[in-house]
């Protein structure tokens, strides 16, 4: 085998002679590491993304590659062919085939070496942040990969002709081809089959794959085949210059090219054969992002029935939404595996099925989404689907456009288009769908009484209109009423037939229901409406024209979760009475605050109310109770809160003393104190909410509009201004130990106060600190929020002395003792019934309760939310992980916990300053700089240290 290898080591070692006798070599990698570490630092903007990868190193490599390669292999063999030691080559007792190798291995070492010396960008992301080696490897992987295709091709080229600039183009040109086939530039103007045979052939779209740390089977024999292909025609190109035109030599001829042409059509056969088997990879990224995750297995292998995952996907879309399908395709190819069959995963297109498709619009719900499409002659709207839908038994969920893909603006503005987190979207949907199945077919069945759901239909007035409207609830009807194992019963009722034994007089007085008008200037009214009832509560449902049938089974569902007990699991939300405040011009001045995302987010996992507790209660369908700001509560609410955690049940307490004031609306940053909240129900519990603000220099920027000078005019701009109130919690800060932190990047909590917990109390349970500042922080009574460059000029705010790591959120598990306990109940000041019922409540809670308290109120406020947002459209995410976490910790769903934040592969770099970030970036044009000295340097040297070959006496006689 050494043997074997010599004279390929040989050949490369002449070649690197070559390269380094002369200042190609150097001139090649130093260029090639300006234009690298130029667009990282200056086009990419490594800092501006404040994103810990290095995507931007391996995104253009393919196209750089091109002319480098090119450039290196151009020479190789017209080089040889014009000065005339071509012919010295052949004469060597060395095969053609390992002079073709040796060649190779040179042009393939030489850019191995310069990729080398860009490893100082990864090291750089790795130390200012948390980077996933595993697509670092993948994509310096991919990168050798295809430098050794780009080079086996341009050496077959230069063995091709003499004129090295004729070699240059020609491979530039075939290499460009290679690349550009299974790009989006292309692939729009062709159908989905096509386009993808395109990205298969296509080098760029490989080296995609493997780039992301996924090391395919697939795209190694691509590789592989590409290389030995050209090497194979470079070896025939090389021993044709020996070929005669004689008959002698024509079966020689024609069994060589006989042989290429096999040798191509079975690596072709070859890697078409492999093209279907997607799951023969490894995974290299950090907890296998690209891999389903062991929750998801457990998920689907004990499903009781079949389960189907079909994905609407039109062949014509948008061309950056095409290349996504085959991943699509791929996961919804392990899920069935995964299941052992009992999921049927598929893709198909509506557009093809008129049946299909009307099935997706009315039962399911799922709609075309107009996208902008250009291609080769006309510019067109097209109406395009993307959606996926989940269904097991009368059970689904859809997944449209939104819930899917994610789009972020490049640098270039071009817009980045991938998947959100398709893993954990499918597989809580396929929990979603399996518990709401298991639900209806459990909880409804074991009812003592059925429930009944009534249509009130006045056909005879009922509008043609709404017509099919009528028909689409009889049907829903029916199929509830049938999929309810005798749980529910379901009628349609006529309230102007004197045989349903209901009237209008009976409808308005029982449910509150009147009937609507047929027109402005008629006479004639109609119903059309639904009730659900239990027999001790109803709820109205009122269908609509636009009405699918799958947005009526949507609202019969959801009507009978709310009312029957078992099924999703209930967060309640209690949110603050915000008083609207007058401005100093004495105009009323609307709640700055709200919290729309916070209820959007949970709604995805959980049904989601917002609880009233003024009654002193906490509806009995909650499952988990999630407080945001508590402010201005009555003892009653309190006590609400108190009995609730007394009596098992688990909470989330955003409790930090502060929040935005509503002069923000009037353009003053300020926040308010909040007072009456449950800060002395919690010290009961042993956790101590601190009353001054927490400041650190590590914190998430605040964008301020700043007034500077340009040319003599004040220009107003937005700037990111360091501000230590927005405290920016990385993993060095959180707990290891903990579900709910695990694998989460970061978390900002803004206007932030301390905690403390009571060790003593902290001894008889468990306790964790989930979220820390760092060692550097302080707390400050400093109340005036809007930063002061002008008497602070480092961080705006003033600087205790004493700085020191303070607790920001903490989890509880186990006994608490009451707040009320050794004290008269809230409930008994309402008179002798509540007093008699206010004696009995609960003094100790059992081990099982869970509480975690949060030291901020406003880091889910949608106007904090909003500033993270400005400056990174996935930081707002982090905050809502958070406090989703620990909503699946405190409902004891902790299946998802390590699945969702698999999704979040946003790693930010840790906070610097614009002065250390043109360090780090001078750093590394130092080391690249110091790199190429070096190399240069060690080549001189190790050619002065060479000795001239001594010659015999007999040589020398003869010279």
């Amino acid at each position: 085998m050494m043997g074997q290898l010599r004279p390929i080591a040989v050949i490369a070692r002449k070649e690197m002679r070559a390269y380094f006798g002369s200042p190609l070599a150097l001139i090649f990698i130093g260029v090639f590491l300006a234009v690298t570490l130029f667009i990282f630092f200056w086009v990419d903007t490594f800092f501006g993304r404040n994103i810990a990868d290095v995507r931007p190193l391996f995104s253009r490599l393919p196209t750089v590659l091109i002319f480098l390669v090119a450039t290196l292999t151009m020479r190789q063999w017209s080089e040889e062919q014009r000065i005339g030691t071509l012919e010295v080559l052949l004469t060597l007792p060395v095969s053609r085939l390992h002079l073709v190798l040796g060649k190779l291995a040179a042009v393939v070492g030489l850019v191995t070496l310069t990729l080398a010396l860009t490893l100082m960008l990864p090291i750089t992301a790795s130390i200012l942040g948390d980077l996933d080696w595993g697509p670092v490897i993948g994509g310096y992987l991919a990168a050798i990969l295809m430098v050794s295709a780009y080079a086996a091709i341009g050496l077959f080229v230069s063995s091709r002709t003499q004129n090295q600039i004729v070699a240059l183009i020609v491979t530039v040109l075939i290499c460009g081809a290679l690349y550009a086939v299974g790009t989006s530039d292309i692939t729009k103007f062709a159908g989905e089959r096509l386009a993808t045979v395109f990205e298969a052939i296509g080098i760029g779209s490989r080296f995609a794959s493997i780039e992301r740390g996924v090391i395919d089977l697939r795209d190694l024999v691509y590789y592989a085949s590409l290389t030995t292909i050209f090497v194979v025609l470079n070896v025939v190109s090389v021993d044709m210059k020996r070929w005669g035109r004689g008959l002698q030599t024509a079966f020689y001829r024609r069994n060589t090219i006989g042989a290429v042409v096999l040798l191509a059509a079975n690596l072709a056969i070859l890697n078409a054969w492999l093209f279907p088997f997607s799951n023969i990879r490894l995974d290299l990224t950090d907890e296998g992002q690209f891999s389903l995750s062991e929750a998801t297995v457990n998920v689907v292998k004990d499903l009781d029935e079949p389960l189907v995952m079909r994905a609407y996907i039109s062949e014509r879309t948008h061309p950056l939404l095409a290349p996504l399908t085959p991943r699509v395709e791929d996961l919804m190819g392990e899920y069935e595996v995964a299941s052992g069959g009992m999921i049927k995963a598929e893709i198909i297109d509506p557009r093809n099925d008129e049946a299909v498709e009307r099935e997706a619009n009315q039962i399911y719900g799922i709609r075309p989404v107009p996208f902008r499409i250009t291609d080769r002659y006309e510019t067109s709207v097209v109406n395009s689907y993307f959606d996926i839908l989940v269904r097991y038994g009368d059970q689904f969920v859809t997944l449209n456009f939104n819930d899917l893909i994610e789009v972020e603006p490049r640098p270039d503005g071009a817009p980045d288009v991938r998947l959100r987190n398709l893993e954990f979207d499918l597989t809580k949907s396929i929990k979603r769908v399996v518990s709401g199945f298991q639900s209806l077919d459990l909880v409804l069945g074991s009812l003592a009484e059925p429930i009944r759901l009534t249509a009130y239909v006045t056909p005879e007035t009922l509008p043609e209109s709404l017509q099919e409207v009528a028909q689409r609830i009889e049907t829903v009807g029916a199929d509830v009423q049938r999929s309810s194992g005798g749980g529910l019963v379901f009628e349609i009722l006529d309230p102007d037939d004197p045989a349903s034994g209901v009237t209008r007089r009976g409808l308005q007085e029982v449910h509150g229901l009147a009937p609507y008008q047929v027109s402005f200037f008629s006479g004639d009214s109609y119903y059309l409406h639904m009730v659900l009832d239990t027999g001790q509560e109803s709820m109205l449902i009122y269908p609509s024209e636009d009405m699918t049938e799958a947005d009526i089974r949507s609202s019969v569902d959801s009507a009978i979760r709310q009312l029957v007990p078992g099924f999703l699991k209930t967060v309640g939300l209690w949110l603050p009475h915000l008083n609207q405040e007058q401005s100093s011009a004495g105009e009323r001045l609307p709640p700055i605050s709200a919290w729309n995302l916070v209820y959007q987010h949970l709604t995805q996992s959980y049904d989601v109310s917002v609880v009233d507790l003024r009654e002193g209660r906490v509806p009995s369908n909650v499952d988990v109770l999630v407080v945001v700001a508590p402010q201005d509560m009555t003892d009653k609410e309190r006590f609400a809160v108190d009995q609730f955690l007394m009596r098992g049940g688990s909470a989330v307490i955003a409790a930090g003393r502060y929040m935005l004031s509503p002069l923000l609306v009037a353009g003053i940053l300020a926040v308010d104190e909040t007072e009456q909240g449950l800060d002395d129900v919690l010290a009961s519990y042993g956790v101590k909410v601190g009353d001054r603000l927490v400041m650190d220099p590590q914190n998430e920027p605040l964008p301020a509009q700043v007034e500077r000078r340009v040319g003599g005019f004040r220009v107003q701009e937005i700037q990111r201004v360091d501000y230590p109130l927005f405290v920016d919690v990385r993993r060095d800060g959180m707990a290891k130990e903990s579900p709910i932190t695990t694998d989460l990047p970061a978390v900002t909590l803004h206007w932030a106060t301390a905690l403390e917990v009571d060790q003593a109390d902290a001894d008889n349970r468990e306790v964790v600190t989930l979220l820390r500042s760092t060692d550097q922080s302080w707390l400050s009574s400093f109340t005036d929020i809007e930063p002061d460059k002008t008497n602070f000029p480092e961080y705006g705010f003033p600087i205790e002395e004493d700085r020191q790591s303070s607790a920001l959120a903490v989890s509880i598990r186990g006994s608490l003792d009451s707040f009320f306990k050794g004290k008269p109940s809230p409930l008994a000041a309402g008179g002798e019934d509540q007093a008699a019922e206010g004696q009995a409540f609960i003094e100790t809670s059992p081990d099982s309760t869970r509480l975690v308290v949060i030291g901020s109120g406003a880091f889910l406020d949608d106007v904090a939310l909003s500033f993270s947002q400005s400056l990174s459209a996935d930081r707002y995410l982090f905050n809502l992980q958070f406090l989703q976490n620990s909503v699946d910790w405190l409902a004891e769903d902790e299946e998802l916990l390590g699945l969702r934040s698999q999704g979040t592969y946003t790693r930010l770099l840790k906070p610097l300053d614009e002065r250390e970030q043109t360090l780090w970036e001078a750093v590394n044009y130092i080391v690249a700089l110091i790199a190429v000295m070096a190399l240069g340097g060690t080549w001189a040297v190790k050619q002065r240290s060479e000795r001239p070959m001594e010659l015999s006496e007999e040589e020398e006689e003869e010279l």
